[in-house]
């Protein structure tokens, strides 16, 4: 059968360097676009949360288009969560990026929102193969 076909071979192989490299690259984007918009929230309220949580959608959307897996959404978003984690947490001088309002927390859940359903919306891999079915 073919590399990529129903018979699950697709699973037994090992990752190749370019879609390994495309996650890498979508963990570091979701990484900055979670900083961008942690500081644009704040700065333009209620427009930068709208423009924060565009951008993060835009690139778990994206990922998951461009690699054409729901993994490219959930590699995106991981660099986004992770990024936005780190940014929650108080320094010992008592600085801060996220201030204890609605915005900061409807920018948490709604990042976190718009993640779920972009990798709910991200196309499944087909199997490679004719469009129609094949007859018996």
């Amino acid at each position: 059968m073919g590399s990529g076909g129903a018979d699950g071979s697709y699973l037994a192989q090992p990752p190749r360097p370019g879609r390994v490299g495309a996650y890498a690259g979508l963990l570091v984007l979701g990484a900055l676009v979670g900083a961008a918009g942690a500081l644009v929230q704040g700065a333009w309220f209620p427009g930068g949360l709208l423009l924060a949580l565009a951008g993060a959608a835009g690139l778990f959307l994206g990922g998951a288009r461009a690699t054409g897996t729901r993994g490219g959404a959930l590699a995106s978003a991981a660099g986004w969560l992770v990024a936005v984690i780190l940014l929650t947490a108080t320094r010992p001088e008592g600085d801060f990026v996220f201030a204890a309002g609605s915005g900061s927390y409807l920018f948490l859940l709604g990042g976190i929102a718009v993640a779920v359903m972009c990798a709910t919306l991200g196309q499944p891999r087909q199997p490679d193969g004719p469009p129609a079915r094949l007859a018996k």
